[in-house]
């Protein structure tokens, strides 16, 4: 059998199909990672987000001391709380489980077929060390389908400190899957009943390690972070009167910032976290002003026969949001601090207060209807309005998180009024603190 060559045209056409197959496959193949990663990446912008079927078994006790045993739990813990938090995740009950404990944490040594048939779409798995007084944690997460390690961290601190550890690797882990910090590392200040007296308090961000702030036996309320985040600025009566103090969170020195006549009340920082701004009535109406860090005052911003209050700087420093009753009710207003143009925002419900701006330039605020509290966010526009809780008792006090993705809030659904978080969109509601008394005004503190 001879072969016969086709023409140059023909020929040129077969090599250049030849080179498309081979074009198409090896696009194929470089895709595959690709589409893989895209299975477990998070579009945290996304309208909606899908959550993530993830195991987190007990963590394996490796070489050590062989001390702290319940470490095994306790870390394991930390980090599924942390990632429930963060919304992006599903926790798999541990009983479902088909592994047992103390078992390999390097992937080629795991049998990724017992997770996948229980639903799981990721598997984290950890282990430990004590030493002395350190404690040192390994951490795997695997992508369950391709059977592969996704990231691998190691931490290394004290063995009383393990919860700060384990809140660095969750922020790592949420960095890996969005492209975005985690919010583990970041602390809350709310107001505290536990000693039958209204203390600030703070917190972590998931309610554990409070410690009181205050210790004046009296009514402290209205906590607020400073843009550094290492003071609070918070009202008390321990004085006789609604004045205005300023504490440091780290030597505990406090300072009276504004002790006039009358109402003293509301602060909000500025963004450069050099001006306050609150109501004050030392002239007889309740209007809003901007004070120093010395408590002099540097202008009145807001002056009306009606009743002005709770203050709120956008993102940028040149608006301010604010809640008067000018119009016969309780509504939120925005003034363009330039130029003093006031503008009114809400319009729906009759009892609209507590505007809280984020760093995405959202407003989050509490509304009443049908005798009780709510959260809403809008635009400072006045549009995209959204309802973010109903027939949970009363939501109330909303504050952002420094990336503007969550909410903290006070509610009272559970009974006593304790703190929530829920992500912006109003999904995943959490509560974080499980203290004695109630827990209310949360104010949570930059990164």
């Amino acid at each position: 059998m001879k072969w016969r060559w086709t023409s140059p045209t023909r020929k040129k056409r077969a090599v250049h199909l030849a080179y498309a197959w081979i074009f198409v496959w090896f696009s194929i193949l470089w895709m595959i990672p690709a589409i893989a990663f895209g299975r477990i990446y998070i579009d945290v912008n996304a309208p909606s987000i899908p959550k993530f079927n993830i195991a987190v078994p007990d963590f394996k006790q490796m070489a050590g001391d062989g001390k702290h045993p319940e470490l095994s739990v306790n870390l394991a813990e930390v980090v599924a709380n942390d990632l429930d938090l963060s919304g992006y995740f599903n926790i798999m009950d541990k009983k479902a489980f088909l592994e047992g404990k103390n078992k390999p944490l390097r992937g080629r040594d795991i049998r990724f077929k017992n997770w996948s048939v229980i639903g799981a779409e990721l598997l984290l798995k950890g282990g430990y060390a004590v030493v002395g007084r350190r404690v040192e944690i390994e951490l795997r997460l695997f992508d369950v389908f391709l059977g592969r390690q996704i990231l691998g961290k190691r931490a290394l601190g004290n063995l009383t400190s393990y919860r700060h550890l384990m809140h660095r690797l969750s922020n790592e882990i949420i960095l890996r899957l969005t492209g975005h910090e985690g919010i583990a590392l970041t602390k809350l200040a709310f107001v505290g009943t536990a000693t039958g007296h209204r203390e600030i308090y703070v917190s972590d961000y998931d309610g554990h390690n409070g410690k009181p702030l205050t210790a004046h036996k009296d009514i402290s309320m209205l906590p607020r972070w400073s843009p550094d985040g290492k003071k609070i600025a918070y009202n008390s009566y321990k004085d006789d009167g609604a004045m205005l103090y300023l504490q440091d969170v780290g030597s505990g020195r406090v300072k009276r910032l504004s002790g006039r006549s009358g109402l003293n009340i509301g602060a909000c920082w500025a963004p450069g976290g050099r001006e306050i701004a609150l109501t004050m009535s030392h002239q007889g109406n309740p209007d809003i002003y901007v004070i120093n860090l010395q408590g002099k005052i540097l202008r009145q911003l807001v002056s009306h026969w009606g009743i002005d209050v709770s203050p709120a700087f956008s993102p940028d420093g040149e608006k301010i949001a604010f809640v008067s009753n000018r119009s016969g009710s309780p509504q939120i207003y925005i003034m363009e601090i330039e130029t003093g143009e006031i503008r009114r925002v809400t319009y729906e419900g009759n009892y609209n207060t507590s505007p809280a701006w984020s760093s995405r330039d959202r407003i989050a605020y509490t509304t009443m209807e049908y005798g009780r509290f709510n959260l809403c966010t809008i635009n400072p526009d006045g549009s995209g309005l959204r309802k973010l809780t109903s027939d949970q008792g009363d939501n109330e006090d909303p504050c952002w998180s420094p990336d503007g993705r969550y909410i903290a809030f006070s509610s009272n659904r559970d009974g006593e009024y304790h703190i929530y978080i829920t992500h912006a969109s109003g999904h995943n509601q959490r509560r974080v603190t499980f203290e004695k008394g109630a827990q209310t005004s949360p104010s949570w503190a930059p990164e």
